[in-house]
């Protein structure tokens, strides 16, 4: 009783402008993507409207910071890129989540982040956002410059003053997505009630309920793990696990989280959703960092958020889909695009760690072969695997071939001792970590290097 007392006193201490604002920070990526996803049929609205807001008020409660709930964007950029249905999309979600979970029930969550090689996750983050923009460049193709009275709501110059608007509030705390999204849904209403296109409407009648069941076969589950799961794993466990729980201890000193709670956070918002088609989802150190950018300095703001979802897919749910349908393309595009851009900006941080040249020009080697892998396959399992070879053959002729045997042979014996030490530390490359007798592993926590960390891993 008095823990909800307390709860109450401190939601309506922070019940303000700033928290509002605060909840929106991170809807630039969430709503391009749930949009594509769900004019596609990749998801189930109603499901993901219903499940993402239970989980933005439960992560809230639970973490008692601005925590968001945000797309697997590397699983969702190769489910749009490669039109794969919505069993082989829940299928990569699940079986993500599995893996999730099992290292957060475990405790070794901690191990992938330290022994994944930073160079491959920002290749693997370009590689994603390069898809996203060929996405978006993949929708306007038909657009015209031409202005006429069928096409006054979609044409190329509706491109271009989205474009220049976002961009010129990129720098600013104006929601330049949300305000997209609100003149992009007014010209939809327009098209749909004032000029009758042809699409179902949204209806509230006796409100809308998760009532579809969605059983990938094993051919579909691996499909979706090989061709979408896999890059999403080191992703989700190194940026939204790791560098999550070190932005909250930057950014919200008294609320400490651990990894293995947020970990299997994260398993289980999938491995409940993603059985009633909800789009697969994670946290993230990006999202945290925008919502606290807008304004969000407490669980308020993401608590408003899941219910203002909520509220949406009780009343309207999936029939909210034929007004997404009529969505102007020009503006979802540009929403698209500038999420690819946000995304692929997160590799600049990719020698924050090391200070050697000749370590930032193999780290950005590997980088650029992780994300033209992935980017000429279109799977990130490939541009995973790629980068990983390349690490290691580029630190062995660093190294030297004894020398990079010595390392590597260090690096395993340590897992042990890493597995039992779950201090966020800086993530090294167990192929050549030791370099001049100095392990990162054992350099303890500061408030310097976890800046420093969160800074690295952002965007997830």
């Amino acid at each position: 009783m008095q823990y909800t007392r307390e709860s109450l006193n401190r939601f309506k201490k922070h019940f303000t402008l700033h928290e509002i604002s605060g909840s929106l920070g991170d809807l630039g990526t969430l709503l391009p993507i749930m949009m594509s996803l769900a004019i596609s049929g990749q998801i189930n609205l109603t499901s993901t409207l219903w499940f993402t807001g239970i989980w933005n008020m439960l992560s809230g409660v639970l973490f008692q910071v601005p925590v968001c709930v945000q797309p697997m964007k590397a699983i969702a950029a190769v489910v749009l890129t490669k039109n794969m249905p919505i069993q082989e999309n829940m299928a990569a979600g699940l079986s993500v989540a599995a893996f999730i979970t099992f290292l957060g029930i475990t405790r070794t969550v901690h191990l992938v982040g330290t022994f994944t090689p930073p160079a491959i996750i920002k290749g693997l983050q370009l590689g994603t956002a390069v898809q996203l923009i060929i996405k978006a460049h993949n929708l306007i193709p038909k657009l015209q410059w031409k202005i006429t009275a069928a096409n006054w709501s979609d044409n190329n110059t509706w491109v271009l003053l989205s474009f220049l608007f976002v961009v010129a509030c990129y720098r600013t705390k104006i929601p330049s997505a949300l305000i997209l999204f609100l003149i992009g849904l007014i010209f939809a209403l327009v098209l749909m009630f004032a000029e009758g296109r042809d699409v179902p409407h949204p209806s509230v009648r006796g409100g809308h309920y998760p009532d579809t069941i969605v059983v990938p076969s094993p051919e579909q589950f691996k499909n979706g793990f090989l061709n979408a799961g896999l890059g999403q794993l080191p992703l989700t466990t190194l940026n939204s696990v790791i560098a999550l729980c070190a932005l909250i201890d930057e950014l919200f000193p008294d609320h400490h989280a651990k990894t293995s709670h947020v970990a299997v956070s994260v398993g289980m918002m999938n491995l409940i959703g993603c059985w009633f088609g909800a789009m697969p989802v994670c946290h993230g150190s990006g999202g945290l960092a925008g919502q606290y950018r807008f304004g969000a300095r407490s669980e308020v703001s993401v608590i408003l958020l899941g219910a203002c979802k909520l509220f949406l897919g009780i009343l309207f749910g999936g029939s909210l889909v034929g007004l997404l349908q009529v969505f102007p393309t020009s503006i979802l595009a540009v929403m698209l695009f500038i999420s690819g851009i946000e995304l692929g900006c997160a590799a600049r941080s990719v020698n924050d760690l090391t200070d050697d040249e000749y370590r930032k020009r193999e780290n950005f080697t590997v980088m650029l072969l992780t994300t033209g892998s992935l980017v000429a396959y279109s799977n990130d399992g490939i541009g995973f695997c790629a980068g990983l070879v390349s690490a290691a053959l580029l630190s062995m002729q660093r190294l030297g071939l004894k020398e990079w045997y010595k390392h590597t042979l260090d690096g395993f014996k340590s897992v042990p001792r890493v597995w039992r030490d779950q201090n966020l530390v800086s993530p090294a490359l167990p192929l050549s970590a030791q370099e001049d007798g100095h392990d990162e592993r054992q350099c303890p926590p500061t408030p310097n290097n976890t800046s420093k960390l969160a800074h690295a891993l952002e965007y997830p």
